[in-house]
């Protein structure tokens, strides 16, 4: 069992935190607030960030202190909205919210995941026709073979998981989320994930 704070109690912060429960883990679910966040972060070992991308940074900054020697998991994509509310830019375009995180939080090791997918697949992979991929980008192998292990929790085979390598990489996974908004429009809001067909 492992103790996991999951910061953003919306559809993805609640979904993931839901099925990780029910894997065995004991989950905190902290809402915006700053009190309850710091709180949450300090008795976790592992953080998933589920927050709205846009405020994530300033958000993770403030726990800084709370984070030291903490596996943050980073579902979180970091965009400009357009006029009808989905993602029209990157808000780190050459760089990514993952890279920016590891930067400005030098004691935590991030690792970026799981952002490329509808939230509902997050948790519920097999549900798809096709395997769906979860990217890892990370610097820390260690890290990363502990985020491998919650993604088996929430139903991802290994073969569906690939390691992209260090947190750069996290750049590539993070600008699929452009493919979304034009996504949505031709198909609807039905789940449906980036994958890497082999």
């Amino acid at each position: 069992m492992t103790m996991i704070a999951v910061l953003g109690n919306g559809r993805v912060g609640g979904s993931i935190a839901t099925a990780l429960t029910r894997a065995g883990h004991e989950v905190t679910v902290a809402n915006r607030s700053p009190g309850s966040a710091a709180d949450a972060a300090r008795t976790a070992q592992i953080v998933i960030n589920a927050t709205p991308g846009a405020g994530s940074l300033d958000r993770l900054v403030a726990l800084r202190e709370q984070m030291q020697d903490k596996i943050l998991v980073d579902v979180s994509n970091a965009t400009v909205e357009g006029p009808d509310g989905l993602p029209a830019s990157l808000l780190y375009p050459g760089s990514s919210l993952a890279e920016q995180l590891q930067e400005a939080l030098p004691d935590t090791r991030v690792v970026k995941t799981l952002n490329t997918m509808l939230y509902t697949v997050m948790t519920a992979p097999a549900a798809l026709a096709q395997p769906p991929t979860a990217f890892l980008s990370g610097q820390d192998p260690q890290a990363k073979q502990v985020v491998r292990g919650l993604l088996t929790d929430l139903g991802w085979h290994q073969e569906w998981i690939t390691d992209l390598g260090g947190i750069e990489t996290a750049r590539a996974a993070e600008a699929a989320i452009l493919f979304v908004p034009h996504v949505i429009r031709s198909s609807g809001f039905a789940p449906f994930a980036i994958s890497i067909a082999r």
